[in-house]
């Protein structure tokens, strides 16, 4: 018979002040009540507010995500206290479900390995060059990993012309959850576009947009999971609001396609996760253009853990339940 594995002790970091704080109070809420369901100790810790009582967790978990992102100017400006990791210490794990800005760009992780603490998801340098997305574009083409051409501009460029032939893509370039994106396609749209994206990051990433089928896949220790579709309907891009509202897309799992092109996105996957140095989980996302050709738009290393997340819908078509998600992760933490 094989022994019960041992109840750990998780500190669920969540919350902080970036654009997708609503996004990582829900994940939180997932993940708390699928740990406890499996006999955890869970304890609390709003990046923004430090430890909380069993009370005020309660509140703010029961927080649904808005249909858009905070007002930027309406955020504090949050660092990691040196108080809030000696709360922290003695714990078995922290579960970082953190999305966006310091939780995601590789500056908590530096201070959770200055003080020793494991926690899910990657490293601090490979969390901070996923996170920069001209950074990670250039790594992915060095690895054979198809993404569409960019530009990036740096604060102080200018644009006189589109860069590309056909609509772009215009957005900030260290941002998740397509906040501050547009789709541009003209000239007298671009100029507006840039500004939008400023408003979240100095740095914009302009990028050749890829009409077509939108496909995703989570990569879980190494191996890629079930690849999943997702569909619009009456838009041509996944914004925040259907991302994050039920109803607000089609999302299939595992995809109707053919073996072939399963096979494919599960392999260009792995091939990005690993190009970018991910640690124990990640979800890649793809554009399938109207010739078959497959791009790659992005990894992220903290994949949303909501209801209507994709990640753990990935997992589920692979026959991995939320709760046995959100254990394996922990126990993957623990063991690198």
């Amino acid at each position: 018979m094989i022994p019960p594995r041992k109840p750990m002790r998780v500190a669920l970091l969540f919350g902080g002040a970036s654009a997708e704080r609503d996004v990582s109070v829900a994940s939180a809420a997932q993940v708390m009540s699928a740990l406890r369901a499996l006999g955890h100790r869970v304890e609390a810790f709003d990046l923004a507010k430090g430890r909380l009582s069993p009370a005020d967790a309660e509140g703010v978990l029961r927080a649904k995500v808005a249909p858009t992102p905070p007002d930027p100017v309406r955020l504090p400006t949050v660092a990691i206290a040196p108080r809030l990791v000696e709360e922290m210490l003695g714990v078995d794990v922290v579960f970082l479900a953190l999305h966006g800005g310091v939780g995601e760009n590789g500056a908590v992780q530096a201070v959770l390995d200055s003080a020793g603490l494991p926690y899910t998801g990657s490293g601090h340098l490979a969390s901070a060059v996923a996170m920069d997305k001209d950074i990670a574009k250039r790594l992915l083409s060095t690895s054979g990993v198809p993404t569409p051409e960019w530009v990036l501009l740096r604060p102080g460029d200018d644009l006189e012309d589109l860069p590309f032939d056909g609509p772009v893509i215009v957005k900030p370039n260290a941002q998740g959850s397509s906040i501050g994106l547009t789709l541009v396609k003209g000239q007298e749209d671009l100029s507006d576009a840039v500004r939008a994206a400023r408003r979240r990051d100095t740095d914009v990433l302009i990028e050749r947009f890829v009409p077509g089928r939108e496909f995703v896949v989570g990569v879980l220790d190494g191996d890629p999971l079930a690849v999943g579709e997702i569909r619009t309907e009456g838009q041509e891009i996944f914004d925040y609001e259907a991302k994050y509202q039920v109803g607000g897309a089609l999302e299939i799992f595992p995809a109707d396609i053919p073996a072939a092109l399963e096979d494919e996105l599960r392999s260009l996957a792995v091939r990005a996760h690993e190009s970018l140095r991910l640690g124990s989980y990640s979800r890649v996302d793809f554009r399938m253009d109207d010739k078959g050709g497959i791009w790659c738009l992005e990894a992220n290393t903290l994949p949303g853990m909501t209801a209507t997340s994709l990640f753990p819908q990935s997992a589920q078509a692979a026959g991995i339940s939320f709760p046995e998600l959100c254990e394996c992760i922990c126990r993957l933490a623990v063991r690198s």
